[in-house]
């Protein structure tokens, strides 16, 4: 066996094994950033650095993802931000 066979071997399975979603936030007109920043650090584990980079990603962008990871710890966390009145989905 070719040692680039094993090594494209390798990552097939490495991408298998690794099927991650993310929680993607939207902008909206009524969220104050500070609701957000808090959201974030109190819903997704960010620190305050990271909060603030997404509210403001966010603001200007129109969207950021938030939190990477499995579908069944993401789905929780989506629903907690839905539930705060942010626009958030998981895709």
């Amino acid at each position: 066996m070719s040692t680039k066979r094993k090594i494209e071997e390798e990552v097939d399975v490495l991408e298998q094994e690794t099927n991650q979603n993310e929680i993607v936030l939207f902008n909206d007109d009524v969220n104050t950033f500070d609701h957000v920043i808090d959201s974030l650090i109190d819903i997704c584990d960010h620190t305050l650095e990271q909060a603030e980079q997404c509210a403001l990603l966010v603001h200007y962008k129109g969207k950021c993802t938030v939190k990477t990871g499995e579908y069944n710890d993401l789905k929780p966390r989506c629903t907690r931000l839905l539930t705060k009145g942010l626009s958030a989905e998981i895709i």
